[in-house]
C-alpha cells in the first residue's frame, strides 16, 4: 500500500469505536483539542479522529488530516437521519454527491470556490469499488447525502427533500467533503440510518446510534478491505 494514510473522520466516540477496535494503533497526537489515532488498519495506514457534531468541528479535523498527516483521502463514516421515505433504520447510504441544504447555492458558485454547482463530489474509484462491493444489498443506498446544523425531523425533513431529494441527512458530510474539494484530496461518506419519517426524533437517534455506528464501521471497513485485496495505493490517489 501507498505510505500516505487513509483518514477516518467520524463525529462521534461512538461512530469511531468500530475503527478503534481494528486499528493497530501506534501512537495519539493530540491537536485543537481532538486526539488523533495513527495506525493500521490490515496493511492499510490509517488516521482516526471524531471531530464532534456539526460542520466547522468536522472541517477543523478534516484540514488537520490534510495539513498535519498528508492523508491520501478522507471517509467520512457514521450515521445519518433518513430523507427518503423507502430507508429503513440501519439501512446504509453510501453518497453519491453531498451538498449544504442551509448554505444558499449561490455562495459556493459565485464565490470561493467558485463550484459548478453545490454539490460536493466524492470518490470516483471508492464509489465503483462500492458499487461492485455492495451490489444486490438490499441495506445498502446509493445517492445524494446533503448536512446542516439541526436535527432534521417533521416540516424540516419534508423542506429538505422538496429542495434537494436526499437519501438522508446529517451535520457533518458536506463540511469534510468541502475541505476535501478545496484541498483536492479524495472524498468519500458511509452513512448508517438512525431515524427515518416513520421513526423519528432525538430519542429514536440515540436510542439506534450505537447499533447504526456499528453497521456503518462494519461497511466502510468491507470497503477498506476490498481495497486492499485490490492491492491500489491510497498513496496514488
Amino acid at each position: 500500500m501507498g505510505m500516505k494514510p487513509v483518514g477516518i473522520l467520524c463525529a462521534s466516540e461512538e461512530e469511531l469505536a468500530p475503527f478503534l477496535q481494528v486499528l493497530q494503533e501506534e501512537c495519539a497526537v493530540e491537536k485543537a483539542m481532538l486526539t488523533f489515532h495513527q495506525g493500521m488498519i490490515g496493511t492499510i495506514r490509517a488516521v482516526a479522529v471524531y471531530s464532534g457534531v456539526c460542520k466547522v468541528n468536522a472541517a477543523i479535523a478534516a484540514q488537520l488530516l490534510v495539513d498535519a498527516f498528508q492523508t491520501a483521502c478522507i471517509i467520512n463514516a457514521g450515521t445519518a437521519g433518513a430523507v427518503a421515505e423507502h430507508l429503513h433504520c440501519f439501512d446504509t447510504v453510501i453518497a453519491t454527491k453531498t451538498a449544504y441544504y442551509d448554505v444558499e447555492q449561490e455562495i459556493l458558485t459565485e464565490y470561493h470556490p467558485w463550484m459548478p454547482s453545490a454539490w460536493f463530489p466524492v470518490d470516483g474509484r471508492l464509489l465503483e469499488l462500492s458499487r461492485e462491493l455492495f451490489a444486490g444489498e438490499q441495506s445498502v443506498a446509493f445517492g445524494p447525502l446533503v448536512s446542516g446544523e439541526q436535527f432534521v425531523e417533521g416540516t424540516a425533513r419534508a423542506a429538505v427533500q422538496s429542495a434537494y431529494a436526499p437519501l438522508a441527512a446529517d451535520m457533518e458530510t458536506a463540511g469534510v467533503a468541502h475541505v476535501c474539494y478545496v484541498n483536492k484530496v479524495p472524498f468519500f461518506a458511509v452513512r448508517t440510518i438512525t431515524d427515518t419519517p416513520d421513526h423519528e426524533g432525538q430519542q429514536v437517534f440515540e436510542q439506534n446510534c450505537i447499533k447504526a455506528s456499528e453497521v456503518a464501521g462494519k461497511i466502510t471497513l468491507r470497503l477498506l478491505h476490498a481495497w486492499e485485496e485490490k492491492a491500489l495505493a491510497f498513496g496514488d490517489m
